[in-house]
């Protein structure tokens, strides 16, 4: 028993020494964005001469090195948070001035670990609170925002959006010793990213100026980097493409990794803003989990009180699509909309045959929504090698 106590002590004073050489430490946590707005704090430091290591547990887990390449992780097990240790070891050991790491953890026990027992951030961003991930978080945003505020701690300066400043985020950070600092309200909308066909949210363009200007650089300098800053896989993208049998030229639409209904409602909200679905028919391609049977009643619900009301159809996918649909027919009136399908196909290009045929030769939209995990990954991945990015 001493010898493993004596292990525990000095692998905690290999740590302290480690994050000691890294002199400034960014956490990124919320429900949404946390990918994104890690991409874009880094890409402005990077910009301002600052050695950066940044690491993103998105929709694919990557490290960005301090001249901005990428280096995916390579998991032999489930994703961890005993990774942020081996984070805080190569920051050290590449003699980065600052570490940006997004948060892994969704139980609040272990966001609490991973903040303040290992990663111990200067500045901690959240980016919002959105319904989701309510086994593990709650059932309401007031439960949701006290279990992010678990990754508080004394000393630490907290950024949240002037939308999202819950009393309990208040509450929380009183408790922990925590100084809340308020960053004004920004514009839900998205705009375009460049030529690379992506959307991003001007919320966490917002929030990383925030942090860029706290830590003393120019705005004009961190614009320049933000624009340089490379798009998460999961971001939402668009392309154009002409398919055998669909007539008319397709865009497809990745909100896979909105994942919630109310993140998606924002998503589909700020495209109908961009004006790129106008004029056209717009199907749903909902990719469902089959480890997450709450996100699914969660869909099955929304799409029952109205979200996706202006859809003509909806095409559900992944192992519960058949399950999920025949439970919709059973607790819905007939005729209502949209007209929901399954597919049980996992092979992209089959689908993708499968939706040519539902676009009756006239303009469509289809839109990627639910889950970016299994078919969201692959489908992803085809369309960005059977289309021309929107834009491009």
């Amino acid at each position: 028993m001493a010898g493993v106590l004596v292990c525990l002590l000095a692998e905690r004073h290999r740590l302290d020494k480690a994050r000691d050489r890294v002199p400034i430490r960014i956490g990124v946590t919320g429900t949404r964005g946390k990918s994104s707005v890690v991409r874009l704090i880094a890409a402005a430091l990077r910009e301002a001469g600052t050695k950066t290591l940044a690491k993103s547990t998105g929709s694919k887990p990557v490290l960005i090195l301090p001249d901005g390449a990428e280096r995916e992780i390579e998991r032999s097990g489930p994703a961890s948070i005993i990774e942020q240790k081996r984070l805080v070891r190569l920051g050290a050991e590449l003699g980065a001035e600052v570490l940006v790491a997004e948060l892994m953890a969704v139980r609040p026990d272990l966001l609490a670990v991973e903040s303040r027992a290992i990663l111990r951030p200067r500045l901690l961003v959240v980016t919002n609170v959105r319904l989701d991930h309510i086994e593990d978080q709650g059932r309401t945003k007031a439960e949701i925002a006290r279990s992010l505020a678990a990754s508080f701690a004394v000393g630490m300066t907290v950024l949240i959006p002037e939308e999202e400043m819950l009393p309990e985020f208040r509450e929380e950070a009183a408790r922990a010793g925590a100084e809340l600092a308020t960053v004004p309200r920004s514009a839900d909308r998205v705009r375009q990213a460049g030529e690379t066909g992506v959307l991003e949210f001007e919320a966490n363009r917002h929030l990383a100026a925030a942090v860029a200007a706290r830590l003393g650089i120019e705005p004009g300098t961190a614009l320049r980097g933000m624009n340089k800053a490379r798009p998460d896989f999961g971001s939402l993208r668009l392309w154009d493409v002409r398919l055998p049998g669909a007539g008319n030229l397709l865009r497809l639409v990745s909100a896979f990794a909105a994942n919630d209904p109310d993140s998606t409602r924002r998503v589909l909200d700020a495209l109908a803003a961009a004006g790129v679905l106008e004029g056209r028919r717009r199907i749903g391609l909902l990719n469902l989990r089959e480890d997450r049977g709450d996100r699914t009643l969660q869909w099955l619900a929304a799409i029952r009180d109205g979200l996706l009301s202006d859809f003509d159809d909806v095409v559900l996918v992944g192992p519960p699509a058949r399950a999920a649909k025949r439970r919709f027919k059973k607790e819905t009136p007939p005729g209502a909309r949209p007209r929901l399908t399954a597919l049980a196909d996992s092979d992209p290009a089959k689908n993708m045959a499968g939706l040519a045929a539902e676009t009756d030769g006239g303009k469509a939209a289809v839109i990627g929504l639910g889950n970016m995990g299994g078919l969201g990954n692959a489908l992803v991945e085809y369309w960005a090698t059977i289309g021309d990015q929107h834009g491009a």
